[in-house]
């Protein structure tokens, strides 16, 4: 096993108290089992961020996710994510930094593409991702202060091996 899933394991145990609480079924399963293309380690950003999603095999309905951003020489931020049946509905479910989950039922999707939104939630409201060959597209979007949609997109391909090392 190398560093970098090492290092996603260890994360991931970290939140096992908070995946207790899923309710997976057979129906649940079948939900989530149908996101497969998400699977894998994605990496993206610019030459001072580099901004990373690793998503892990779907078993039993439940597919495991993490997310950070590196800046020069640290992880800048951080997120425990999963897609995960809830009510028979797939359900993608965000941590960041930690914080307690916050719930996104999947509202539409196809070959390659999903959509996950939660209207009551202040900002995300909506979180998309979509498979276009090697790459991986998401985007979040909501209300910015002043009402209008703001969109923010990442577009990511498969990391390399091994990351590159940080400037100093």
């Amino acid at each position: 096993m190398n560093v970098s899933k090492r290092i996603l394991l260890g994360m991931l145990v970290a939140c096992i108290p908070a995946l207790s609480t899923s309710t997976a079924s057979a129906t649940g399963a079948a939900q989530t089992d149908g996101l497969d293309w998400i699977q894998g380690d994605w990496c993206g950003g610019t030459d001072n961020e580099r901004v990373e999603e690793h998503w892990l095999s779907s078993h039993g309905g439940l597919r495991l996710g993490l997310g950070r951003t590196l800046k020069g020489s640290h992880t800048s931020s951080f997120e425990f994510l999963r897609i995960d049946a809830v009510n028979s509905v797939a359900t993608y479910i965000a941590q960041p930094e930690g914080a307690p989950p916050t719930a996104f039922k999947r509202t539409a999707g196809g070959k390659d593409w999903v959509r996950f939104e939660n209207p009551q939630h202040d900002f995300p409201k909506r979180v998309e991702y979509r498979r276009t060959g090697n790459a991986l597209h998401a985007e979040i979007a909501g209300p910015g202060e002043d009402g209008r949609e703001i969109v923010i997109p990442f577009a990511y391909t498969a990391c390399a091996a091994t990351p590159p090392k940080p400037a100093s």
